[in-house]
Protein backbone atom coordinates (compact mmCIF):
# COMPACT_ATOMS: atom_id res chain seq x y z
CA UNK A 1 0.00 0.00 0.00
CA UNK A 2 2.82 2.42 -0.86
CA UNK A 3 3.68 4.77 1.98
CA UNK A 4 0.63 3.99 4.15
CA UNK A 5 1.64 3.51 7.74
CA UNK A 6 5.08 5.06 7.26
CA UNK A 7 5.29 8.12 9.48
CA UNK A 8 6.18 11.08 7.23
CA UNK A 9 6.49 14.84 7.46
CA UNK A 10 2.94 15.05 6.04
CA UNK A 11 1.59 13.32 9.17
CA UNK A 12 3.51 15.82 11.31
CA UNK A 13 2.10 18.85 9.51
CA UNK A 14 -1.46 17.49 9.55
CA UNK A 15 -1.24 16.70 13.26
CA UNK A 16 0.19 20.16 14.02
CA UNK A 17 -2.67 21.79 12.11
CA UNK A 18 -5.31 19.72 13.95
CA UNK A 19 -3.68 20.50 17.30
CA UNK A 20 -3.54 24.24 16.59
CA UNK A 21 -7.16 24.38 15.37
CA UNK A 22 -8.22 22.46 18.50
CA UNK A 23 -6.29 24.88 20.71
CA UNK A 24 -7.86 27.82 18.86
CA UNK A 25 -11.30 26.38 19.54
CA UNK A 26 -10.69 25.59 23.22
CA UNK A 27 -9.49 29.19 23.77
CA UNK A 28 -11.91 30.94 21.41
CA UNK A 29 -13.60 34.14 22.61
CA UNK A 30 -16.61 35.05 20.44
CA UNK A 31 -15.71 37.47 17.69
CA UNK A 32 -11.96 37.04 17.91
CA UNK A 33 -10.21 34.72 15.49
CA UNK A 34 -7.12 36.92 15.09
CA UNK A 35 -4.97 34.09 16.49
CA UNK A 36 -5.47 32.26 13.17
CA UNK A 37 -2.98 34.65 11.59
CA UNK A 38 -0.19 33.49 13.93
CA UNK A 39 -0.64 29.74 13.59
CA UNK A 40 1.08 29.28 10.19
CA UNK A 41 4.19 30.94 11.64
CA UNK A 42 4.17 28.55 14.59
CA UNK A 43 3.81 25.47 12.40
CA UNK A 44 6.33 26.70 9.80
CA UNK A 45 8.77 28.88 11.76
CA UNK A 46 11.86 30.69 10.54
CA UNK A 47 13.01 32.01 7.19
CA UNK A 48 14.11 28.87 5.44
CA UNK A 49 11.70 26.30 4.04
CA UNK A 50 11.85 22.75 5.34
CA UNK A 51 9.85 20.83 2.75
CA UNK A 52 9.22 22.92 -0.36
CA UNK A 53 10.91 25.55 -2.47
CA UNK A 54 9.84 28.48 -0.30
CA UNK A 55 8.71 29.15 3.23
CA UNK A 56 5.94 31.38 1.81
CA UNK A 57 4.49 28.48 -0.15
CA UNK A 58 4.67 26.23 2.90
CA UNK A 59 2.78 28.75 5.00
CA UNK A 60 0.20 29.33 2.28
CA UNK A 61 -0.49 25.59 2.18
CA UNK A 62 -0.76 25.42 5.98
CA UNK A 63 -3.30 28.26 5.85
CA UNK A 64 -5.54 26.28 3.51
CA UNK A 65 -5.10 23.14 5.66
CA UNK A 66 -6.25 25.18 8.66
CA UNK A 67 -9.29 26.45 6.81
CA UNK A 68 -10.27 22.93 5.76
CA UNK A 69 -9.73 21.66 9.32
CA UNK A 70 -12.23 24.33 10.41
CA UNK A 71 -14.71 23.28 7.73
CA UNK A 72 -14.10 26.45 5.71
CA UNK A 73 -14.00 26.50 1.89
CA UNK A 74 -10.68 26.08 0.09
CA UNK A 75 -9.23 29.02 -1.83
CA UNK A 76 -7.05 29.20 -4.93
CA UNK A 77 -3.75 31.04 -5.18
CA UNK A 78 -5.64 33.84 -6.98
CA UNK A 79 -7.80 34.64 -3.94
CA UNK A 80 -5.59 36.68 -1.68
CA UNK A 81 -7.17 37.23 1.73
CA UNK A 82 -6.32 36.78 5.39
CA UNK A 83 -6.57 33.16 6.56
CA UNK A 84 -9.40 34.16 8.90
CA UNK A 85 -11.52 35.74 6.14
CA UNK A 86 -15.08 34.45 6.51
CA UNK A 87 -14.07 32.18 9.38
CA UNK A 88 -16.55 33.67 11.85
CA UNK A 89 -19.53 32.06 10.16
CA UNK A 90 -18.03 28.58 10.52
CA UNK A 91 -17.52 28.55 14.25
CA UNK A 92 -20.98 27.58 15.46
CA UNK A 93 -21.56 23.97 16.54
CA UNK A 94 -24.57 23.78 14.18
CA UNK A 95 -22.55 24.84 11.18
CA UNK A 96 -21.95 22.04 8.69
CA UNK A 97 -19.19 22.29 6.11
CA UNK A 98 -20.19 22.96 2.53
CA UNK A 99 -19.37 20.24 0.02
CA UNK A 100 -17.02 19.13 -1.44
CA UNK A 101 -15.62 17.18 1.48
CA UNK A 102 -12.35 16.04 -0.16
CA UNK A 103 -10.28 18.90 -1.57
CA UNK A 104 -7.08 19.32 -3.54
CA UNK A 105 -4.94 22.25 -2.46
CA UNK A 106 -3.87 23.07 -5.99
CA UNK A 107 -0.64 24.91 -5.19
CA UNK A 108 0.53 21.94 -3.13
CA UNK A 109 -0.08 19.49 -6.01
CA UNK A 110 3.02 18.23 -7.83
CA UNK A 111 1.14 17.77 -11.14
CA UNK A 112 2.43 14.19 -11.25
CA UNK A 113 2.72 12.43 -14.60
CA UNK A 114 -0.57 10.72 -15.28
CA UNK A 115 0.20 7.20 -16.46
CA UNK A 116 3.30 7.47 -18.67
CA UNK A 117 5.75 4.74 -19.61
CA UNK A 118 9.32 6.05 -19.45
CA UNK A 119 12.79 4.63 -20.01
CA UNK A 120 14.97 5.79 -17.11
CA UNK A 121 18.57 6.95 -17.48
CA UNK A 122 19.81 3.58 -16.24
CA UNK A 123 19.10 2.21 -19.75
CA UNK A 124 22.16 0.28 -20.98
CA UNK A 125 21.41 0.87 -24.66
CA UNK A 126 21.86 -2.88 -25.25
CA UNK A 127 22.40 -4.51 -28.62
CA UNK A 128 19.26 -6.67 -28.59
CA UNK A 129 16.88 -3.83 -27.81
CA UNK A 130 13.93 -6.15 -27.21
CA UNK A 131 11.86 -3.15 -26.03
CA UNK A 132 11.77 -1.69 -29.53
CA UNK A 133 11.13 -5.13 -31.06
CA UNK A 134 7.95 -5.70 -29.05
CA UNK A 135 6.57 -2.16 -29.25
CA UNK A 136 3.43 -2.33 -31.40
CA UNK A 137 3.51 1.40 -32.16
CA UNK A 138 7.18 1.88 -33.02
CA UNK A 139 7.40 4.41 -30.18
CA UNK A 140 10.96 3.60 -29.02
CA UNK A 141 14.04 5.20 -30.55
CA UNK A 142 17.69 5.34 -29.45
CA UNK A 143 20.11 8.21 -29.30
CA UNK A 144 23.45 8.51 -27.49
CA UNK A 145 23.10 4.90 -26.33
CA UNK A 146 19.82 5.49 -24.52
CA UNK A 147 16.29 4.44 -25.34
CA UNK A 148 13.51 7.02 -25.50
CA UNK A 149 9.74 6.59 -25.70
CA UNK A 150 7.73 9.00 -27.82
CA UNK A 151 4.73 9.82 -25.58
CA UNK A 152 2.67 10.75 -28.65
CA UNK A 153 2.94 7.22 -30.05
CA UNK A 154 3.02 5.19 -26.82
CA UNK A 155 -0.23 3.39 -25.95
CA UNK A 156 1.07 2.41 -22.48
CA UNK A 157 0.62 -1.30 -23.15
CA UNK A 158 3.67 -2.10 -21.00
CA UNK A 159 5.16 -4.75 -23.32
CA UNK A 160 8.55 -3.02 -23.28
CA UNK A 161 8.53 -3.11 -19.47
CA UNK A 162 8.14 -6.88 -19.40
CA UNK A 163 11.01 -7.60 -21.81
CA UNK A 164 13.65 -5.20 -20.47
CA UNK A 165 16.19 -7.38 -18.67
CA UNK A 166 17.49 -4.45 -16.65
CA UNK A 167 14.04 -3.47 -15.42
CA UNK A 168 14.72 0.17 -16.22
CA UNK A 169 11.43 0.96 -17.96
CA UNK A 170 8.85 2.33 -15.54
CA UNK A 171 5.20 3.18 -15.57
CA UNK A 172 4.86 6.56 -13.86
CA UNK A 173 1.43 6.93 -12.33
CA UNK A 174 -0.21 9.56 -10.23
CA UNK A 175 -0.50 8.05 -6.72
CA UNK A 176 -3.86 9.66 -5.95
CA UNK A 177 -5.38 8.38 -9.19
CA UNK A 178 -4.00 4.86 -8.59
CA UNK A 179 -5.51 4.88 -5.09
CA UNK A 180 -8.92 6.03 -6.36
CA UNK A 181 -11.20 3.07 -6.96
CA UNK A 182 -13.77 5.36 -8.60
CA UNK A 183 -11.47 6.69 -11.36
CA UNK A 184 -12.56 10.12 -10.17
CA UNK A 185 -9.23 11.93 -10.58
CA UNK A 186 -8.08 13.62 -13.78
CA UNK A 187 -5.85 16.60 -14.63
CA UNK A 188 -6.84 20.25 -14.76
CA UNK A 189 -5.46 22.68 -17.35
CA UNK A 190 -2.18 22.96 -15.45
CA UNK A 191 -1.73 19.21 -15.10
CA UNK A 192 -2.70 19.27 -11.43
CA UNK A 193 -5.01 16.66 -9.98
CA UNK A 194 -8.72 17.38 -10.02
CA UNK A 195 -11.51 15.37 -8.41
CA UNK A 196 -14.68 14.71 -10.36
CA UNK A 197 -17.16 15.24 -7.52
CA UNK A 198 -19.88 13.39 -9.45
CA UNK A 199 -17.82 10.21 -9.18
CA UNK A 200 -16.15 10.70 -5.77
CA UNK A 201 -17.59 8.72 -2.84
CA UNK A 202 -15.28 10.34 -0.24
CA UNK A 203 -13.40 7.19 0.74
CA UNK A 204 -10.32 9.39 1.23
CA UNK A 205 -7.84 6.95 -0.30
CA UNK A 206 -6.38 9.74 -2.48
CA UNK A 207 -5.81 11.84 0.63
CA UNK A 208 -4.00 9.00 2.40
CA UNK A 209 -1.81 8.26 -0.61
CA UNK A 210 -0.73 11.69 -1.89
CA UNK A 211 3.04 11.95 -1.23
CA UNK A 212 2.85 15.75 -1.45
CA UNK A 213 0.08 16.09 1.12
CA UNK A 214 -1.94 18.10 -1.39
CA UNK A 215 -5.29 16.47 -0.59
CA UNK A 216 -7.23 17.13 2.60
CA UNK A 217 -10.78 16.64 3.83
CA UNK A 218 -12.81 19.16 5.79
CA UNK A 219 -13.13 18.67 9.53
CA UNK A 220 -15.41 19.68 12.37
CA UNK A 221 -12.77 19.94 15.09
CA UNK A 222 -13.59 23.57 15.83
CA UNK A 223 -17.37 23.11 15.86
CA UNK A 224 -17.21 19.97 17.99
CA UNK A 225 -15.10 21.71 20.63
CA UNK A 226 -17.51 24.68 20.64
CA UNK A 227 -20.30 22.20 21.42
CA UNK A 228 -18.17 20.64 24.18
CA UNK A 229 -17.63 24.11 25.70
CA UNK A 230 -21.37 24.87 25.67
CA UNK A 231 -23.85 23.54 28.24
CA UNK A 232 -24.83 20.64 26.00
CA UNK A 233 -23.33 17.26 26.92
CA UNK A 234 -21.38 15.76 24.00
CA UNK A 235 -20.90 11.99 23.86
CA UNK A 236 -18.02 10.35 22.00
CA UNK A 237 -19.18 7.33 20.00
CA UNK A 238 -15.96 5.49 19.22
CA UNK A 239 -15.66 3.15 16.24
CA UNK A 240 -14.29 -0.39 16.74
CA UNK A 241 -11.22 0.41 14.62
CA UNK A 242 -9.92 2.44 17.58
CA UNK A 243 -7.96 -0.57 18.90
CA UNK A 244 -4.32 0.48 19.17
CA UNK A 245 -4.80 3.70 17.17
CA UNK A 246 -3.69 6.02 19.96
CA UNK A 247 -0.61 3.99 20.85
CA UNK A 248 0.18 1.55 23.63
CA UNK A 249 -0.37 4.05 26.47
CA UNK A 250 -4.03 4.57 25.63
CA UNK A 251 -5.60 1.12 25.95
CA UNK A 252 -9.34 0.37 26.26
CA UNK A 253 -9.27 0.92 30.05
CA UNK A 254 -8.14 4.53 29.67
CA UNK A 255 -10.46 5.63 26.84
CA UNK A 256 -13.10 7.00 29.16
CA UNK A 257 -10.66 9.08 31.21
CA UNK A 258 -8.89 10.34 28.06
CA UNK A 259 -12.06 11.55 26.34
CA UNK A 260 -13.33 13.17 29.52
CA UNK A 261 -10.13 15.24 29.53
CA UNK A 262 -11.15 16.56 26.11
CA UNK A 263 -14.46 17.63 27.63
CA UNK A 264 -16.70 14.81 26.39
CA UNK A 265 -19.44 13.68 28.75
CA UNK A 266 -18.68 10.00 28.25
CA UNK A 267 -17.63 7.33 25.77
CA UNK A 268 -19.85 4.76 24.06
CA UNK A 269 -18.43 2.08 21.81
CA UNK A 270 -19.97 1.88 18.35
CA UNK A 271 -19.47 -1.89 18.48
CA UNK A 272 -22.80 -1.89 20.38
CA UNK A 273 -24.43 -0.45 17.26
CA UNK A 274 -22.47 -2.99 15.18
CA UNK A 275 -24.17 -5.79 17.15
CA UNK A 276 -27.58 -4.31 16.36
CA UNK A 277 -26.66 -3.80 12.70
CA UNK A 278 -25.63 -7.48 12.59
CA UNK A 279 -29.01 -8.56 13.97
CA UNK A 280 -30.78 -6.37 11.43
CA UNK A 281 -28.76 -7.68 8.48
CA UNK A 282 -29.16 -11.31 9.58
CA UNK A 283 -32.93 -10.78 9.78
CA UNK A 284 -33.08 -9.07 6.35
CA UNK A 285 -30.91 -11.71 4.71
CA UNK A 286 -32.97 -14.64 5.93
CA UNK A 287 -36.23 -12.92 4.98
CA UNK A 288 -35.23 -11.66 1.54
CA UNK A 289 -32.54 -13.85 -0.02
CA UNK A 290 -33.15 -15.58 -2.41
CA UNK A 291 -36.97 -15.13 -2.48
CA UNK A 292 -37.07 -11.36 -3.01
CA UNK A 293 -33.43 -10.51 -3.73
CA UNK A 294 -30.74 -12.51 -5.54
CA UNK A 295 -28.04 -11.47 -3.00
CA UNK A 296 -27.53 -8.94 -0.21
CA UNK A 297 -24.72 -6.43 0.35
CA UNK A 298 -23.73 -5.09 3.77
CA UNK A 299 -24.62 -1.50 4.63
CA UNK A 300 -21.98 -0.22 7.03
CA UNK A 301 -19.32 1.19 4.66
CA UNK A 302 -20.85 4.32 3.10
CA UNK A 303 -18.32 4.60 0.27
CA UNK A 304 -19.06 1.01 -0.83
CA UNK A 305 -22.83 1.35 -0.60
CA UNK A 306 -22.88 4.66 -2.50
CA UNK A 307 -20.69 3.16 -5.23
CA UNK A 308 -22.86 0.03 -5.46
CA UNK A 309 -26.14 1.94 -5.74
CA UNK A 310 -24.73 4.47 -8.17
CA UNK A 311 -23.02 2.06 -10.56
CA UNK A 312 -25.43 -0.87 -10.27
CA UNK A 313 -28.79 0.92 -9.85
CA UNK A 314 -30.72 -2.21 -10.84
CA UNK A 315 -29.40 -3.87 -7.66
CA UNK A 316 -29.77 -0.84 -5.36
CA UNK A 317 -32.27 -2.64 -3.15
CA UNK A 318 -29.83 -5.53 -2.74
CA UNK A 319 -27.74 -3.31 -0.46
CA UNK A 320 -29.06 -3.92 3.04
CA UNK A 321 -31.45 -1.35 4.46
CA UNK A 322 -29.97 -1.94 7.93
CA UNK A 323 -28.97 1.25 9.72
CA UNK A 324 -25.20 1.59 10.08
CA UNK A 325 -23.50 1.01 13.46
CA UNK A 326 -22.78 4.75 13.64
CA UNK A 327 -26.45 5.70 13.23
CA UNK A 328 -27.74 2.98 15.58
CA UNK A 329 -25.27 4.04 18.27
CA UNK A 330 -26.14 7.72 17.80
CA UNK A 331 -29.85 6.93 18.16
CA UNK A 332 -29.20 4.78 21.22
CA UNK A 333 -27.26 7.58 22.95
CA UNK A 334 -29.93 10.18 22.09
CA UNK A 335 -32.69 7.88 23.31
CA UNK A 336 -31.02 7.80 26.72
CA UNK A 337 -29.90 11.46 26.67
CA UNK A 338 -32.37 13.38 24.49
CA UNK A 339 -30.67 16.76 24.88
CA UNK A 340 -27.13 15.66 24.05
CA UNK A 341 -24.93 15.84 20.96
CA UNK A 342 -23.04 12.89 19.50
CA UNK A 343 -19.55 12.92 17.97
CA UNK A 344 -18.65 9.81 16.00
CA UNK A 345 -14.91 9.16 16.25
CA UNK A 346 -13.59 6.79 13.64
CA UNK A 347 -11.17 5.91 10.89
CA UNK A 348 -13.25 7.18 8.02
CA UNK A 349 -13.71 10.16 5.70
CA UNK A 350 -16.89 8.80 4.08
CA UNK A 351 -18.65 8.77 7.46
CA UNK A 352 -18.42 12.59 7.38
CA UNK A 353 -20.50 12.48 4.24
CA UNK A 354 -22.94 9.92 5.67
CA UNK A 355 -23.50 12.10 8.75
CA UNK A 356 -24.26 15.14 6.58
CA UNK A 357 -27.26 13.39 4.98
CA UNK A 358 -30.55 14.89 6.06
CA UNK A 359 -31.74 11.51 7.37
CA UNK A 360 -28.71 11.05 9.62
CA UNK A 361 -28.02 14.61 10.68
CA UNK A 362 -30.26 14.39 13.75
CA UNK A 363 -28.56 11.18 14.96
CA UNK A 364 -24.91 12.19 14.63
CA UNK A 365 -23.77 15.79 15.04
CA UNK A 366 -20.02 15.57 14.43
CA UNK A 367 -17.64 13.14 12.76
CA UNK A 368 -13.97 13.27 13.73
CA UNK A 369 -11.16 10.96 12.67
CA UNK A 370 -8.64 9.31 15.00
CA UNK A 371 -5.98 11.56 13.47
CA UNK A 372 -8.00 14.71 14.23
CA UNK A 373 -8.68 13.55 17.80
CA UNK A 374 -4.94 12.98 18.32
CA UNK A 375 -4.58 16.69 17.54
CA UNK A 376 -7.16 17.43 20.25
CA UNK A 377 -5.24 15.29 22.77
CA UNK A 378 -2.13 17.26 21.85
CA UNK A 379 -3.91 20.60 22.28
CA UNK A 380 -5.08 19.59 25.76
CA UNK A 381 -1.67 18.03 26.53
CA UNK A 382 -3.30 14.82 27.74
CA UNK A 383 -0.72 12.48 29.22
CA UNK A 384 -2.01 8.98 28.47
CA UNK A 385 0.41 7.26 30.84
CA UNK A 386 -0.88 9.29 33.79
CA UNK A 387 -4.58 8.49 33.19
CA UNK A 388 -6.38 6.16 35.54
CA UNK A 389 -7.55 2.77 34.32
CA UNK A 390 -11.33 2.42 34.50
CA UNK A 391 -13.40 -0.65 34.01
CA UNK A 392 -13.92 -1.39 30.31
CA UNK A 393 -17.65 -1.40 29.69
CA UNK A 394 -17.93 -4.91 28.32
CA UNK A 395 -21.25 -4.52 26.60
CA UNK A 396 -20.37 -5.11 22.95
CA UNK A 397 -19.66 -8.54 21.48
CA UNK A 398 -16.39 -9.70 19.98
CA UNK A 399 -18.12 -9.95 16.59
CA UNK A 400 -19.29 -6.33 16.86
CA UNK A 401 -15.75 -5.26 17.69
CA UNK A 402 -14.48 -7.13 14.65
CA UNK A 403 -16.50 -4.99 12.21
CA UNK A 404 -13.45 -2.88 11.46
CA UNK A 405 -11.48 -5.67 9.78
CA UNK A 406 -12.21 -6.96 6.29
CA UNK A 407 -14.43 -10.04 6.55
CA UNK A 408 -15.55 -9.11 10.07
CA UNK A 409 -19.03 -7.87 9.20
CA UNK A 410 -19.88 -10.91 7.09
CA UNK A 411 -18.66 -13.37 9.71
CA UNK A 412 -20.68 -11.55 12.42
CA UNK A 413 -23.83 -11.88 10.31
CA UNK A 414 -23.12 -15.55 9.53
CA UNK A 415 -22.60 -16.36 13.22
CA UNK A 416 -25.91 -14.68 13.95
CA UNK A 417 -27.81 -16.60 11.27
CA UNK A 418 -26.26 -19.89 12.40
CA UNK A 419 -27.56 -19.28 15.90
CA UNK A 420 -31.00 -17.87 15.14
CA UNK A 421 -31.78 -19.94 12.04
CA UNK A 422 -29.89 -23.21 12.48
CA UNK A 423 -29.35 -25.16 9.28
CA UNK A 424 -29.69 -22.07 7.07
CA UNK A 425 -26.69 -21.95 4.75
CA UNK A 426 -25.00 -18.65 3.93
CA UNK A 427 -22.35 -18.16 1.28
CA UNK A 428 -20.10 -15.15 1.74
CA UNK A 429 -17.91 -13.09 -0.55
CA UNK A 430 -15.98 -10.05 0.67
CA UNK A 431 -13.92 -7.43 -1.12
CA UNK A 432 -11.69 -4.58 0.06
CA UNK A 433 -10.90 -1.53 -2.06
CA UNK A 434 -13.55 -0.10 -4.39
CA UNK A 435 -11.94 -1.66 -7.50
CA UNK A 436 -12.32 -5.12 -5.98
CA UNK A 437 -15.82 -4.27 -4.74
CA UNK A 438 -16.81 -3.38 -8.29
CA UNK A 439 -15.46 -6.70 -9.59
CA UNK A 440 -17.48 -8.51 -6.93
CA UNK A 441 -20.64 -6.72 -8.09
CA UNK A 442 -19.84 -7.57 -11.73
CA UNK A 443 -19.78 -11.24 -10.72
CA UNK A 444 -23.05 -10.81 -8.86
CA UNK A 445 -24.55 -9.16 -11.93
CA UNK A 446 -23.44 -12.15 -14.00
CA UNK A 447 -25.45 -14.37 -11.64
CA UNK A 448 -22.41 -15.99 -10.05
CA UNK A 449 -23.17 -14.91 -6.48
CA UNK A 450 -26.85 -15.72 -6.13
CA UNK A 451 -27.83 -16.40 -2.54
CA UNK A 452 -24.65 -14.75 -1.27
CA UNK A 453 -23.98 -12.20 1.41
CA UNK A 454 -21.55 -9.63 -0.04
CA UNK A 455 -19.37 -7.54 2.24
CA UNK A 456 -17.86 -4.43 0.68
CA UNK A 457 -15.14 -2.30 2.27
CA UNK A 458 -13.70 0.73 0.50
CA UNK A 459 -10.37 0.62 2.34
CA UNK A 460 -7.50 -1.90 2.34
CA UNK A 461 -7.90 -4.32 5.24
CA UNK A 462 -11.29 -2.78 6.08
CA UNK A 463 -11.89 0.23 8.34
CA UNK A 464 -8.46 -0.25 9.95
CA UNK A 465 -7.08 1.06 6.64
CA UNK A 466 -9.31 4.15 6.60
CA UNK A 467 -8.01 7.59 5.65
CA UNK A 468 -8.25 8.85 9.24
CA UNK A 469 -6.23 6.06 10.85
CA UNK A 470 -2.82 6.45 12.42
CA UNK A 471 -1.39 2.93 12.79
CA UNK A 472 0.03 0.45 10.30
CA UNK A 473 -2.84 -1.60 8.85
CA UNK A 474 -1.57 -5.11 9.85
CA UNK A 475 -0.73 -3.88 13.35
CA UNK A 476 -4.16 -2.32 13.73
CA UNK A 477 -5.80 -5.58 12.59
CA UNK A 478 -3.83 -7.47 15.26
CA UNK A 479 -5.02 -5.04 17.95
CA UNK A 480 -8.64 -5.54 16.86
CA UNK A 481 -8.18 -9.32 17.06
CA UNK A 482 -6.87 -8.93 20.61
CA UNK A 483 -9.82 -6.84 21.77
CA UNK A 484 -12.21 -9.21 20.03
CA UNK A 485 -10.78 -12.13 21.95
CA UNK A 486 -11.06 -10.36 25.30
CA UNK A 487 -14.76 -9.58 24.90
CA UNK A 488 -17.20 -10.96 27.47
CA UNK A 489 -19.69 -11.85 24.74
CA UNK A 490 -18.61 -13.53 21.52
CA UNK A 491 -21.57 -12.91 19.19
CA UNK A 492 -24.02 -10.16 18.30
CA UNK A 493 -27.13 -12.15 19.24
CA UNK A 494 -25.96 -11.94 22.88
CA UNK A 495 -26.34 -8.14 22.78
CA UNK A 496 -27.99 -6.66 25.84
CA UNK A 497 -29.55 -4.00 23.60
CA UNK A 498 -31.55 -6.40 21.41
CA UNK A 499 -34.84 -5.36 22.98
CA UNK A 500 -34.41 -1.68 22.02
CA UNK A 501 -33.64 -2.39 18.35
CA UNK A 502 -37.31 -2.06 17.18
CA UNK A 503 -37.51 1.45 18.75
CA UNK A 504 -34.29 2.55 17.04
CA UNK A 505 -35.38 1.33 13.61
CA UNK A 506 -38.43 3.62 13.48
Amino acid sequence: MGMRGVHTSINDIRRAVFAEVAKLSYNYQPGDLSEMENIPYRIIPGEVSTYRESVFLERAIVKERMRLAMGLPLRTAAEHAPVSAGAEEAVYPEKYYQPPLINIIKFACHACPDNQVVITDQCQGCLARPCSQVCPKDAISFSRGQGHIDPEKCIKCGKCMTVCQYGVILRMQRPCAVACGMKAIHSDEYGRAEIDQEKCVSCGMCLANCPFGAIADKAQIFQCIQAIRSDTPVYAAIAPAVAGQFGKDLGPGKMRAAFRQLGFEDVVEVAIGADLCTLQEAEDFVKEVPEKLPFMGTSCCPAWSVMAKREFPQYAECISMALTPMVLTGRLIKKEHPECKVAFIGPCAAKKLEASRRSVRSDVDFVLTFEEVLGMFEAKEVDFAALEEMEVPNSASGDGRGFSVSGGVASAVVNCINQLYPGREVNVEHAEGLDECRKMLMRAKAGKLNGYLLEGMACPGGCVGGAGTVQLIPKAAQEVAKIKKNSGKAHAYESSYRSVLPDLEE
